[in-house]
């Protein structure tokens, strides 16, 4: 800006930076309109798998009711039948990941993030073979894991699958897989703009009107699949009144504050319980074999509390579980999911993660209706307010929490507590210097990766072009990079995305450079490359 009385600065387009312009636009223009039918089927492939694994599960659950309904009617010497099936499924779904596809262990969410930042393959068939059966085999066997992650991984595959059927350029198949994974969120939670929200702020993180068209597409056509095919009751069901009163405030303040300590202990937990299991002198699938017959004893006893935890959650919300049976319920739950997903089962956490910040949201709106009645509102607002803070303290996506909340009951009046527990999480969480588990756990796996012999040595570096470097202004295809040095990220003031060879550089960018051991001359090259000539 001109100071004041002085002439205003004129700006000036050259008609180099004008023609540029307008092939640019032309060019994304032409790519938004190819890949408008491409994310629409997308969308209704990815609803459909999305709906036959949650139909799956729904089957599992109820045989796994039914057993423990026979051992119940019968003498206590069929309680071995639940610690088998328990064993069993749980060992199968281990077994087929290590066996058949090691990136579907856990939620799969790490693996689609690596697979757009251009750190790991996609191969879709075994991805969407594994996930399934495997997914099917170990939460319907009552590992305490969701249908979320397996869903988003699937999704993901099933983009990569539709973008070989069609020529396009890399971007353009990195835009159909994230917004696969979208669609599977969408599906799993019937919660189109939560799947849309989730990629733009923890998957993709690329505002792209491109990326966000074609998410936003194929979020839509899943939800709309799913709700042909399975109804449109939403997932869950909160009554409370039109609005919570501003005194309930304080109280969501504290909800907030409690997520936000207890998610770093989550996520620090979890990370343990990988390396824990890791350590085991054992094959995985006894670890998991073992962590089944823990999950067939919990389920004699208590079966509402293995699984994925949907009709915990559901008695939680309709305020049916005294304050005790909350807090028993959240320790087993948190050891059930630490152990569920520490043994490489393949499935998600947000299920889990919300099931435990509905305990915790409900257990604190029960103290303060015990100790200020009416002062609060009812503790069952409270059981939503838990589930939106706990899941931004351990992703630290409080925008998808807060639309994944409202989404899945229906209830827009708790706009306002949302936010205030979600962002006071935030803050703790971020203030206690933990990582988001997704990039935590995707940091563990690339160092895992460093340390086999295949790549011993890779480095990741992430640099900043400076004014007047020479990489200033040119584009990725005439940086000249030897073979083994990858750009797999570009960073531009609130916009990061995957770079294409088509991709220019200006000055103040970061860049995430993977340099392999055979490309240690790239190391001098950058340096020069992105410091003042």
């Amino acid at each position: 800006m001109a100071a004041d009385g002085a002439a205003p600065e004129k700006v000036v387009a050259t008609p180099q930076v004008v023609r540029r312009e307008v092939r640019d636009f032309h060019r994304a223009h032409e790519q938004r309109r190819r890949q408008l039918p491409r994310a629409l089927l997308v969308g209704v492939i990815g609803g459909v798998v999305a709906v036959a694994f949650r139909s799956a599960l729904a089957a599992a659950d109820q045989l796994r009711d039914q057993l423990i309904g026979f051992v119940h009617a019968h003498s206590f010497s069929t309680a071995l039948l639940p610690l088998a099936v328990g064993a069993a499924g749980a060992a199968l779904a281990v077994y087929l990941v290590r066996r058949f596809a090691p990136e579907t262990a856990g939620s799969g969410i790490p693996h689609v993030k690596a697979v757009l930042h251009g750190l790991r393959p996609m191969v879709w068939p075994r991805v969407l073979a594994v996930k399934f059966v495997g997914g099917v085999a170990g939460i319907g066997a009552g590992l305490a894991l969701g249908r979320e992650g397996p869903t988003i991984q699937m999704g993901a595959a099933v983009g990569q699958m539709v973008s070989g059927w069609f020529k396009g350029t890399p971007r353009e198949r990195r835009t159909l897989i994230a917004a696969g994974s979208g669609a599977g969120l969408a599906a799993a939670f019937n919660a189109p703009l939560a799947g849309l929200v989730f990629v733009l702020e923890e998957v993709q993180r690329d505002f792209s009107p491109g990326v966000f068209t074609a998410t936003l597409i194929a979020c839509g056509v899943a939800d709309i699949t799913t709700r042909l095919l399975l109804g449109q009751l939403p997932v869950f069901s909160v009554q409370t009144a039109s609005i919570p009163p501003l005194s309930a405030l304080p109280f969501a303040l504290g909800v907030g504050a409690i997520a936000g300590l207890l998610g770093v202990v989550f996520n620090r937990g979890l990370l343990a319980t990988l390396d824990l299991f890791e350590r085991a002198p054992w094959p995985a699938w006894v670890s998991a074999a073992l962590v089944g017959l823990l999950v067939g004893g919990v389920a004699i006893f208590a079966p509402g509390v293995v699984g994925g935890g949907q009709r915990l959650v559901e008695r939680m919300l309709a305020g049916e579980l005294p304050l005790l049976a909350l807090s028993v319920f959240f320790v087993i739950r948190f050891v059930l999911t630490m152990l569920s997903y520490g043994c490489g089962a393949p499935g998600g956490i947000f299920a889990p993660l919300l099931v435990l910040g509905a305990a915790l949201g409900l257990g604190i709106g029960e103290l303060a209706e015990r100790f200020v009645p009416g002062l609060a509102g009812p503790p069952v607002a409270f059981a939503a307010v838990g589930m939106a803070a706990y899941f931004t303290a351990i992703v630290r996506a409080p925008l998808t929490g807060i639309v994944l909340v409202v989404e899945m009951t229906g209830n827009y009046s708790l706009v306002l507590p949302l936010l205030l527990a979600s962002l006071t999480a935030y803050g703790l969480a971020d203030f206690l210097r933990d990582r988001p588990v997704y990039e935590a756990l995707l940091e563990r796996d690339l160092m895992r990766a460093q340390a086999e012999p295949a790549l011993d040595g890779t480095l990741l570096l992430e640099l900043t072009i400076a004014a007047g470097a020479p990489f200033e202004g040119k584009r990725v295809r005439e940086l000249g990079l030897p073979p083994g040095a990858i750009i797999v990220t570009l960073r531009r003031e609130l916009r990061e995305e995957v770079p294409t060879a088509d991709s220019e550089l200006a000055a103040g960018d970061q860049i995430t450079v993977v340099v392999s051991p055979q490309a240690a001359a790239a190391l001098s090259l950058l340096e020069k490359g992105v410091q003042p000539a």
